[in-house]
Parts: structure tokens; C-alpha cells; sequence
């Protein structure tokens, strides 16, 4: 079975759906909708592939379920914000009266579809390593394993900790000082929930590395593999979305530039200084 053919299919469809629906709603979310679904159902064709192939391994079951836990976390996140309604992401909205109408049809193709889409396809290569050699767990499984899930809880602390912010700023009619949210994790990070789920994704490619270390692979081909590349390009990603986002935070709240100067953007740190009060 070549599962790499498969996931390719996959993708292609899911990405023309995505284009297609797109141009018939005029809302440009869709991607967004499939980012959390469609790298589930890749790693376990991958998963199927290798028993498939007599190749299975508990290390790739694994990395199956540490990417369900990932998605169904991810999902359900995006669904109580009101992904799933038909509501577009307001960056995109923000984006389409910046540009053109052709300009914006060319960036929806090549950066929203094309980039992003590919870019799911590439961060769940990690696990086709794992599935090409086969072998028992390690000591370092364990430790990236326990890196993921420990990642994973510290992506669902930041991210409820910012439903209960905009929870309250509802209840208070849409204002509630400073404007965004600088309490528990936020307190040492800008955006502790990019820092952990860009981190999930950096331990899932360790465990295909180690899986490739396990197999006499060596440090090229194993440790440094070539789908390191899924996990740097999502993290140029988010870089670049953190910075678009952050442009937009600061013109609408005047105290954004002081939190943004003694707050760290991603990886949480001790705080310089404490320059917004806390909500309440």
C-alpha cells in the first residue's frame, strides 16, 4: 500500500474542495475549518499503511493517537468559537479589502489553499518515517511522547484561559481593559497557544527522528530528516501570522505596544515587567 500516494490524493481533493467552496461562499476559512481534520486522517493512512505492509509498530500507533488528541483538542476549540457557522476569520476579511479582487484570488490559491494545505500534508510526515522503520520504543519516545501531551495541555490551558477573557469582555459588553488578554500564561507569552501547538508538531517530528536513530539511520537521515521541513515551515507560518495578527491587536488597543515590550511574543518567559494590570 503506499500510504504517501494516498494521503497525496487526499490532499489534492480536500485542497480543489476547499478553492472551490471558497469562490461558491465567498468565505475564505475553509483550510481553517480542514486544519485540525485532515492531518488526523493522514497519519492514520500512514498508521494503515504500515500494518498494511507487515511494517506496524506501537511507536506509529502512537503518533496516530497523539495526533487524534491533537485535532479532536483543536476542534472542538475552533467549534465553540464559531468556526464551524460559517464565520470567517477575520483576518482574512481584513486581508481581502487590503488587496484587489484578482490579487486576493491569487494569495487565496497559492497561500491559503496551496501553502497551507501542503504544509498539512507535511507536518504529519514524520509518522511515514516512523512506519519505514519499524522498531521498539526508546527511552526517547518517552520523552518526546511526554513532550507532546505536555505541550498539548499547556495549548489547552492558554487557549481556555483566552475563552474565559472574551467570555468576560462579552459579559461586559465588549469592553473589559486592556482589551486582550494578560493573565496566567499570557502573563509570561503574547501567544502561549501558538508556542505550544507549534511545539506539539516540533516533538512529533523527535518521534519519527527517533524512530529513524532506532533503525541505524544515523544523524542525516535520522535525527535531521528531511521532514524537518513540515515543522520549520509552520513555524515561519505562525511567525509571520503572529506578526500580521499583532499589527492588527495594536491599532485597535493603545496599551498593546507596552504589553508587546516586556512580554515575550511566543516562547513563555519571565515578564520584564508587569505592564498592564490584570482583568477583572
Amino acid at each position: 500500500m503506499d500510504a504517501l500516494l494516498v494521503v497525496i490524493v487526499v490532499a489534492a481533493v480536500a485542497s480543489v474542495l476547499c478553492w472551490v467552496l471558497s469562490l461558491i461562499t465567498r468565505d475564505t476559512s475553509w483550510v481553517d475549518r480542514a486544519w485540525s481534520i485532515v492531518p488526523v486522517v493522514y497519519v492514520w493512512i500512514f498508521v494503515a499503511g504500515a500494518f498494511a505492509d507487515d511494517r506496524g509498530s506501537a511507536r506509529v500507533v502512537l503518533m496516530g493517537v497523539l495526533a487524534t488528541a491533537w485535532g479532536a483538542r483543536l476542534t472542538f476549540n475552533f467549534a465553540r468559537k464559531g468556526g464551524y457557522t460559517g464565520m470567517e476569520d477575520y483576518r482574512w476579511a481584513i486581508l481581502r479589502q487590503r488587496m484587489r479582487p484578482w490579487q486576493f484570488q491569487v494569495f487565496n490559491v497559492l497561500f491559503i489553499v496551496c501553502y497551507q494545505m501542503t504544509l498539512l500534508v507535511l507536518i504529519t510526515l514524520p509518522a511515514l518515517v516512523a512506519a519505514e522503520h519499524p522498531s521498539a520504543l526508546t527511552v526517547g519516545d518517552a520523552v518526546f511522547i511526554a513532550a507532546f501531551l505536555a505541550f498539548l495541555v499547556g495549548e489547552t490551558i492558554a487557549d481556555q484561559q483566552q475563552w474565559n477573557f472574551h467570555q468576560r469582555k462579552k459579559q461586559a459588553g465588549g469592553t473589559l481593559a486592556p482589551g486582550f488578554a494578560t493573565d496566567g500564561l499570557f502573563r509570561y507569552s503574547r501567544h502561549p497557544n501558538f508556542f505550544f501547538e507549534q511545539a506539539q508538531w516540533w516533538a512529533f517530528y523527535a518521534i519519527g527522528a527517533t524512530a529513524a536513530v532506532a533503525s541505524g539511520a544515523g544523524v542525516i537521515g535520522g535525527v535531521f530528516n528531511p521532514t524537518i521541513v513540515g515543522a520549520v515551515l509552520l513555524t515561519v507560518l505562525f511567525i509571520g501570522s503572529t506578526i500580521f495578527t499583532e499589527s492588527i491587536t495594536a491599532s485597535k488597543y493603545p496599551a498593546y505596544a507596552e504589553y508587546r515590550r516586556t512580554t515575550s511574543m511566543l516562547i513563555p518567559w519571565p515578564p520584564r515587567s508587569r505592564a498592564v494590570a490584570p482583568q477583572s
